[in-house]
């Protein structure tokens, strides 16, 4: 199963490109209207993309009354991004929506302040407003996040979304101050896979919930490997900036790898990485 990663592709301007997935996510939906962070807010980096976009959103009423029927036009399962700066505004949200395959929670934006709950918290509060399963979208900086796995399915979560970006800096080449506005924003491209590969090997040790992986992916061989340390399914991220063709190609790939390797499917490969003696939650 191939996703988008939240805000990294725009379905309404490019429907053919979501068409190519199986479910389309997203971008971060907030109660108000939010202009976002004061430019620069990208910047290339050697090994990937520095963001700091900040969560511009046009707010929960416009993405309901005039974005979410453009997205159900379009014919593609959707997720909806959900965040917010108190466990409260998380709920309410996801209380208003409904018909939709899953609601991804954005507890982890290095760009924008915290709520000052806990992940487990702001979970059980959106938990008590919808029926509709939740994925919890956690921080690859969490210390421990195969322990903040286990909080989050305790506290109601069906499935969880590995990794957000992970903080990070880029100075300019004259003068060494901070490019971005922000200073420091999001950092996501291939650098980021070894870093994805861990918290989703570690979490699924700790917790039998579905794990949709993201972080570095733009071969199939990348996608495999995140299924391999234990991902039901795989998100699409900088890589469709670049190449907004990529689903359709890395299917291909990922055909042709398992080919190779001798699998007959990916549900073959399914936590083959654990295979060495780890015991896999649920199991």
């Amino acid at each position: 199963m191939l996703l988008n990663a939240s805000g990294c592709l725009d379905a309404v301007t490019a429907p053919e490109v979501a068409r190519q997935l199986d479910a389309f996510v997203t971008k971060t939906v907030t109660p108000l209207p939010r202009p976002g962070n004061a430019p620069t807010r990208i910047v290339e980096t050697e090994a990937g993309m520095l963001n700091s976009i900040g969560l511009a959103n046009p707010g929960r009423e416009r993405f309901l009354e005039h974005t979410l029927p453009m997205l159900r036009e379009i014919g593609v399962p959707l997720w909806v991004s959900v965040g917010g700066f108190s466990a409260r505004e998380y709920a309410e949200i996801c209380g208003r929506l409904d018909g939709l395959e899953a609601i991804e929670l954005n507890l982890s934006c290095p760009n924008v302040d915290e709520a000052p709950e806990s992940a487990s918290e702001i979970v059980a509060a959106c938990r008590a407003a919808t029926g509709l399963p939740l994925y919890a979208k956690l921080s690859p900086a969490s210390w421990d996040i195969g322990e903040a796995a286990r909080a989050v399915e305790a506290a109601g979560a069906d499935g969880l979304s590995l990794v957000n970006t992970m903080r990070g800096l880029a100075l300019d080449a004259r003068s060494l101050e901070p490019v971005l506005g922000t200073a420091t924003g999001g950092y996501s491209g291939p650098a980021l896979k070894p870093i994805a590969l861990a918290a989703v090997f570690a979490c699924r040790r700790a917790t039998a919930l579905p794990i949709v992986g993201m972080g570095g992916v733009t071969t199939g061989r990348d996608a495999i490997e995140l299924v391999a340390a234990g991902a039901t399914a795989v998100a699409l991220g900088t890589i469709l900036f670049a190449d907004p063709d990529a689903p359709i190609r890395i299917r291909a790939e990922i055909g042709a790898e398992l080919e190779l390797l001798g699998f007959d499917s990916l549900d073959a490969v399914r936590g083959v990485a654990h295979s060495g003696g780890a015991v896999l939650a649920g199991r």
